[in-house]
């Protein structure tokens, strides 16, 4: 009978070692030991009474689920009726499963070993085995206590201590603790990738095309516009420049009656814009030396600034002669000396380049 309960908990035990297990390099797989004291109540065959002992295992974590373990055990027992004293030694090897690791975790075992046996002076040898469960409560990660209980099937082979049987059948509680060698390995918990950074969009900067602007709206675009700050008004030349529409004959500084007219208008849009400061400016076609056209363009700037003042001071508006050096037409036709030769206001002083 307990033969037969020893084969079904050991095949029971045995469908743990064919589980998946789960590689996990953070599985505890230290090195113990685990020292145990022993109750053992022999079954009815050795007609003795229950007895004490202890042992000593070794064994290393295997995985989630597994352990081996080598031990080795002393138990002393009286018999009934004065019938003499059993001792016994002997050892295992078990593997232990694990139904699941915690602070509290269930195991099965199955051990298979040898054992010698003493009675009344005579000993013999013979084999082991053991199937049980038991339990295991972890105080700290190197100190856990554990405690099973065993069935264990005996068979000495022979040696004939026991009148009528070489079998015996005996139950074994175990109580002790496990020490395990080294640091408990942690589970970590695998974080989710960092998210990648958002790439801030690049604002590029708004070009604007200067031909499509005209900042002083004299009809004339910012890229062409020698004199971007011409007043409201204002009759500008080719250049963007504010050009009284004076002409003049060759190698004169006289002011026809046919532009009176253009230098009134000049002059009501400097008396409406009292503020500017305004260089008057004389320039030539490139006929003659240069001394005689400068001489001339500036006689030119000062006639015009007369008329526009009609005489009276003003400190706002300078004159300033330069000959033939800044044209705005060529100089190789008769219409382009004739656009050359012209009085130029400049506002703010700022020198047209």
């Amino acid at each position: 009978m307990f033969k037969k309960h020893l084969i079904a908990l050991a095949a029971l035990t045995s469908l743990g070692l064919f589980s998946p297990v789960q590689a996990d390099d953070t599985v505890d797989k230290r090195w113990y030991v685990s020292p145990f004291g022993s109750f053992i109540q022999p079954g009815g065959d050795r007609n003795t009474e229950g007895g004490w002992g202890g042992g000593m295992g070794m064994g290393k974590i295997l995985n989630e689920h597994f352990n081996v373990e080598l031990k080795g055990f002393y138990q002393g027992f009286d018999s009934v009726n004065k019938n003499g004293r059993w001792d016994v030694t002997g050892g295992t090897a078990d593997i232990q499963y694990f139904i699941s690791r915690g602070t509290f975790s269930p195991y099965t075992v199955i051990g298979l070993g040898a054992i010698n046996s003493s009675h009344n002076g005579n000993s013999g040898t013979g084999f082991i085995g053991e199937a049980g469960a038991g339990v295991t409560y972890e105080m700290h990660d190197n100190f856990l206590l554990r405690s099973d209980v065993r069935y264990r099937y005996n068979n000495n082979a022979g040696a004939n201590l026991q009148p009528g049987t070489n079998e015996f059948n005996d139950m074994v509680v175990n109580l002790g603790f496990v020490v395990p060698f080294g640091a408990k390995p942690k589970h970590v918990v695998a974080q989710s990738p960092a998210p990648a950074p958002v790439a801030t969009p690049v604002v590029q900067a708004h070009t604007t095309d200067c031909s499509t602007l005209d900042s002083d709206h004299d009809g004339v675009n910012d890229c062409a516009d020698q004199c971007p700050n011409t007043p409201a008004g204002a009759h500008v030349a080719i250049n963007g420049c504010w050009t009284v529409e004076v002409k003049f004959d060759n190698d004169k500084a006289i002011i026809k009656p046919q532009y009176f007219s253009n230098l009134d208008n000049a002059a009501n849009i400097i008396k409406n814009n009292p503020e500017l400061i305004i260089e008057v400016q004389g320039h030539t076609s490139k006929t003659g030396s240069l001394k005689h056209n400068i001489k001339l363009s500036e006689s030119r700037a000062l006639a015009v600034k007369k008329y526009l003042v009609h005489d009276t001071h003003s400190p706002h508006l300078t004159t300033q002669g330069y000959g033939w050096t800044r044209p705005i037409d060529t100089n190789d036709t008769e219409e382009g000396r004739s656009n050359n030769r012209r009085v130029q206001l400049e506002v703010n002083g700022n020198q047209a380049k």
